[in-house]
């Protein structure tokens, strides 16, 4: 799975979960308000900005795009600049197709998605054995959330999520080689009614097809 694919999994998993048990009483707190958020949250769109930066803090990638979101499994990535890239979860397969290597790769959702955090949005995890809650503190107007996974074979080892007056408008992803991604969030709307084509795919005439998908 290419490391767009991976990041925008793990970024949806933390849309799907609902926090773990927490330690502290900031951390209770910082738990409870991240459950009633998500626990409320149906479906979001947004546009994105992403910057991905190596350890040393040398800029790696930079890209832009929208985001959409459908509960229970279901979203879509459309990275459009510098290169366009779709990434699709349909709720059964995950599509990733790359336009300017004219290639689609497709895996069933539980193959391609169990070692990562989004095997939550798939349904196949718990969500209290899947991460540890902190709060993290407030910096520039943004409330901080912490989630760090417990398994240790997963692909990220620390997720941040960053809240504006309740809403939520960053993310950051750490990866084991300490390459970290923030993600940024414009025009978000939540709970908006999409469509249900936005989540269907079927590869370009043509094109190389990687996987077979499960029907």
């Amino acid at each position: 799975m290419s490391r767009a694919s991976l990041i925008a999994v793990a970024a949806v998993a933390c849309f799907a979960a609902l926090p773990a048990s927490s330690t502290t009483p900031r951390d209770a707190e910082s738990a409870q308000n991240l459950e009633r958020y998500l626990a409320g949250l149906t479906s979001l769109q947004a546009g994105f900005h992403q910057i991905s930066t190596i350890a040393g803090g040398d800029e790696a990638e930079e890209a832009t795009g929208r985001l959409y979101l459908q509960k229970p499994g279901r979203f879509r990535w459309d990275y459009l600049e510098p290169n366009a890239q779709l990434i699709v979860s349909d709720g059964v397969n995950l599509w990733l197709y790359d336009q300017e290597l004219d290639q689609v790769t497709v895996k069933p959702i539980d193959e391609s998605l169990a070692m990562t955090p989004a095997l939550l949005l798939a349904g196949k995890a718990s969500v209290s054995e899947g991460f540890t809650i902190s709060d993290a503190g407030s910096q520039a107007g943004i409330d901080w959330v912490r989630l760090v996974p417990k398994r240790a074979d997963t692909d990220f080892v620390e997720f941040r999520l960053g809240f504006v007056r309740g809403e939520l408008r960053t993310m950051e992803l750490k990866d084991k080689l300490q390459q970290t991604t923030r993600i940024e969030f414009s025009d978000v709307k939540r709970n908006a009614r999409l469509a249900n084509s936005l989540f269907e795919f079927s590869p370009p005439a043509g094109v190389d097809v990687i996987g077979t998908p499960r029907r």
